[in-house]
């Protein structure tokens, strides 16, 4: 299938606090997560892996135009008796990338960052993100532009333009102080590339039920246009260029790269 449209200020002591949790948990998790995803290469279906294409730049630089990923549908699927114990289903985390159907149109599929869970306050002061009251540390987050717009950089604020699905019911019913308070059963999801994302500021939360799974491995990545992705089928020029320039065009570093998340506390 071809898919996909689409924190914290913290003192020296917490940073090394978490990078020595960090380095004790890394052994433990990449192990699990080749496990995972070589048990999904050999056993996958379209039931327990499914592939994705990125046809846009709105997780960039963390996810690039033409990066084709292998999702994991069973991560956040509801475990069952005996599959708990022999698979790492887990909760949703702020961090998390996640693959969902897109709440405006959902024969749409796309991929964001979890940036809120259920409880969570969120608001934006010119292009910084503060979450429960504390400004995060979002490495992975990139601006392109250097103006700040009035709403997206300082969210929540009044609209400068036509919102989707239910951002207004958003806006009306889930502020608090200035916040954007996260129902429960949703999630609040960003762009890594954050001036260039069409995502929960414009068409609200993600809900539970929305949610496919989350991205395990870049297993190809080729250097195209958005306009040969996007599609649900493979134009004759899209067969041409890869005909042509399949090697030279091929981001071979990229080739077999997990994806991780990023904890945001």
């Amino acid at each position: 299938m071809r898919g996909v449209n689409q924190s914290e200020v913290t003192t020296p002591e917490q940073v090394n606090n978490t990078a020595a949790e960090s380095k004790k948990e890394t052994p433990r998790g990449a192990i699990a997560e080749w496990t995972v995803t070589i048990l999904l290469l050999l056993f996958g279906t379209t039931t327990l892996v499914q592939a994705f294409v990125i046809p846009t730049g709105s997780m960039e630089d963390t996810l690039l135009i033409g990066d084709h990923l292998l999702v994991d549908k069973l991560a956040y699927s509801p475990p069952g008796s005996i599959s708990k114990y022999l698979l790492p289903y887990t909760e949703v985390h702020r961090g998390d990338i996640i693959v969902f159907r897109y709440p405006v149109d959902i024969r749409q599929t796309f991929v964001k960052r979890v940036i809120g869970v259920p409880g969570d306050r969120i608001h934006l002061v010119n292009k910084v993100v503060y979450l429960n009251g504390h400004a995060l540390n979002e490495p992975y987050k990139v601006n392109k532009t250097e103006y700040v717009d009035s709403y997206r950089d300082n969210f929540p604020s009044t609209p400068n333009m036509r919102l989707l699905g239910k951002a207004d019911e958003m806006l009306e019913k889930h502020v608090v102080d200035g916040d954007v308070v996260v129902p429960p059963h949703s999630y609040f999801a960003m762009g890594d590339n954050r001036d260039s994302s069409l995502d929960s500021r414009y068409w609200g939360f993600v809900p539970r039920e929305n949610i496919i799974g989350k991205p395990l491995i870049i297993y190809w990545s080729y250097d195209a246009p958005t306009e040969a992705l996007a599609s649900s089928t493979i134009g004759l020029d899209h067969v041409l260029d890869l005909a042509q320039n399949f090697f030279s065009k091929t981001r071979w570093k990229r080739t077999f790269m997990l994806i991780r998340p990023y904890k945001i506390q």
